[in-house]
């Protein structure tokens, strides 16, 4: 039974509106998991309520037809859709949305639902869980130092000390080229020691300024 489509004995429009109705409630779900202690927009939320009954659709008007689905292909292939590049879990959510509307407009309405029921009750684990938190957070490590200071290497044995590893990613002359401001990716071994870090450093650079910025953003972008 639940690999069998309401479509087997012939397509009715009860069941068509059936589905639509099954693809709207899914989607639904979708988009109050995707919102589970998760920033959102409108128009992403919208986006994945009715996804689901777009692609179900779609996937009922070009079912058995090849003719129909070159000419829904041609269509689609004009259309370039223009965003920001979302993060793994906005993707998720959308391939989530159009798995739905696969299911649904194949009439198999069983399926989707079990499918977003597993996806829903997996995505509210992983937001609840630590599970995929990296223990290890890098920082961004600013320092200036005077012109007459050589910036090669100069750090290098404090942040042996303080740091499990560290790169100095940008070098730039500020105050009218008086001063150099390095920039460095740190990650602490141990983030109760970063005033003695701080300090050690600023020893070294003449007390001028020194910033430790909050943690870098992980990569979760996908293009």
């Amino acid at each position: 039974m639940l690999l069998n489509s309401v479509y087997a004995n012939g397509t009715t429009v009860e069941m068509f509106l059936l589905s639509m109705l099954v693809s709207l409630v899914l989607g639904f779900i979708t988009a109050m998991t995707y919102s589970f202690k998760n920033s959102y927009s409108k128009s992403m939320m919208s986006a994945l309520m009715l996804l689901p009954l777009a692609v179900q659709t779609v996937i009922f008007l070009v079912n058995g037809n090849l003719g129909i689905g070159v000419a829904v292909a041609g269509a689609f292939s004009l259309v370039r859709f223009r965003s920001v590049p979302g993060t793994a879990k906005d993707i998720t959510a959308l391939f989530m949305a159009m798995a739905i509307g696969l299911a649904t407009g194949t009439g198999l309405l069983l399926i989707g639902a079990v499918f977003t029921v597993v996806m829903s009750l997996c995505l509210v684990l992983i937001t609840l869980t630590n599970f995929g938190n990296s223990p290890y957070q890098e920082r961004e490590l600013k320092i200036t130092i005077p012109e007459s200071l050589d910036y090669d290497g100069v750090f290098d044995d404090i942040l042996q000390s303080y740091t499990e590893k560290f790169s100095l990613n940008r070098i730039r002359t500020t105050n009218l080229g008086s001063l150099y401001e390095l920039t460095y990716n740190v990650l602490l071994k141990d983030s109760n020691n970063t005033k003695k870090f701080i300090d050690k450093l600023r020893v070294r650079n003449g007390n001028l300024n020194i910033q430790l910025g909050r943690a870098l953003s992980t990569k979760e972008e996908m293009l």
